[in-house]
């Protein structure tokens, strides 16, 4: 390990962090420039454009010959957005989901997570687990733009704060450059441009750092890609999510790590399938564990699309402390680690039943609360005498 590799690493992340930044800035002014609502800008452009490093990073390597940092990206970006960036949004403000449409994708999300690991069951994604994948996400675009205007028509259209964004450092030179239609359109379309030449660029610095690194230190692309390269690509989802938090648009924090975890599978996995000759290979190791624990982490979000309860402060320590508990079983199983086997052991017989439980007793006292009012209504006026 060299220290250019350092550098080129730090590098490919600060790229990708201001790449991410100009894409999603650039594309969600683009959508309300053409008149997309902020609920679909929200769920789709902003979801996406925060996804761009995950796709730009698992291209590179896929076309660089290391499909392992392609799956290890994907699937170690996933858990890290609900574990590590929704548990630290949390810690910064209670999450609460209010608007229905994200209600719908979490278990949408779930459906993507759950069939990724059936298409690995047989050692990979190929070109036809890429078109399905892909098309399904088509399916999905389709179906929330279209269900998302009807509610626009019905006088129904909640906001997921993408104004929270696009009114980010803007002053005097923001409102001079965007002064007119065609000034706003060239600025989001330079933005876009150069989100795009930073994001392929530094992901070109992190493939080759990442790769060389796991090389000096004996351990897999797959570890580098589950820790080192996912934390670095969800960045974009931290900042975003974590500034909507504290600007109270909770809405929009849960909406963007849920629509960028369907992105991350059904567009990242899907259109690398495609463009790899051979197909994306996949690791035993990650079948076997990582691809069943983004399966679990998914679910964890079950109770919220059932009553629309809030992640609190304290549940956001607890999902923080068990993304630190994953990456450290990482370590300590690349290392070979005397440690390892009780520590498998207390995740195995402890923390994963008291995850489980916690879950599903959360949703069933919620759903039972939201039962009970629908039976229950409190009355509306003073009755008649």
């Amino acid at each position: 390990m060299t220290l250019l590799s350092i550098i080129l690493l730090i590098s490919g992340f600060v790229l990708l962090v201001l790449g991410g930044e100009a894409l999603v800035r650039g594309a969600a002014s683009l959508g309300k420039t053409v008149g997309l609502s902020s609920l679909i800008i929200g769920l789709t452009v902003v979801a996406f454009a925060t996804s761009a490093p995950e796709l730009a990073v698992s291209m590179g390597a896929v076309l660089s010959g290391s499909p392992g940092l392609a799956v290890g990206n994907v699937v170690g970006s996933n858990i890290a957005n609900i574990l590590f960036v929704m548990g630290l949004t949390a810690v910064f403000g209670a999450l609460l989901v209010k608007v229905q449409l994200i209600k719908a994708d979490i278990p949408i999300m779930i459906g993507f997570s759950l069939l990724a690991l059936l298409l690995a069951f047989d050692g990979g994604f190929s070109l036809v687990d890429g078109v399905i994948l892909l098309g399904l996400l088509v399916v999905y675009l389709v179906g929330t733009v279209w269900y998302a205007r009807r509610r626009a028509r019905q006088g129904d259209d909640p906001q997921l704060g993408v104004e929270g964004i696009l009114d980010q450092g803007a002053g005097r030179l923001t409102a001079t450059l965007r002064a007119t239609t065609l000034r706003a359109t060239t600025v989001d379309l330079i933005l876009i441009g150069l989100g795009v030449v930073m994001l392929v660029i530094g992901a070109q610095f992190l493939v080759r750092s990442a790769t060389a690194i796991a090389s000096a230190l004996g351990v897999s692309d797959l570890i580098i890609g589950l820790t080192v390269v996912a934390v670095g690509t969800s960045l974009p989802e931290l900042a975003t999510s974590v500034i909507a938090a504290v600007r109270g648009e909770r809405d929009m924090a849960v909406g963007n790590l849920v629509g960028s975890n369907i992105f991350n599978i059904g567009a990242v996995l899907g259109l690398t399938s495609i463009v790899s000759p051979t197909g994306v290979g996949v690791d035993s190791a990650a079948v076997n564990f990582d691809l069943p624990v983004m399966v679990a982490v998914a679910l964890v979000l079950l109770p919220l699309a059932f009553t629309g309860q809030a992640i609190a402060r304290w549940e956001g320590f607890v999902l923080t402390g068990m993304y630190m508990a994953y990456v450290a079983y990482l370590i300590l199983d690349a290392a070979g680690h005397d440690a390892l086997g009780p520590f498998s052991a207390a995740m195995l017989w402890f923390v994963v039943p008291v995850t489980a439980l916690w879950v599903f007793t959360l949703a069933a006292y919620e759903l039972s609360l939201h039962l009970r009012k629908r039976a229950d209504p409190e009355p509306s006026g003073t009755p008649a005498a």
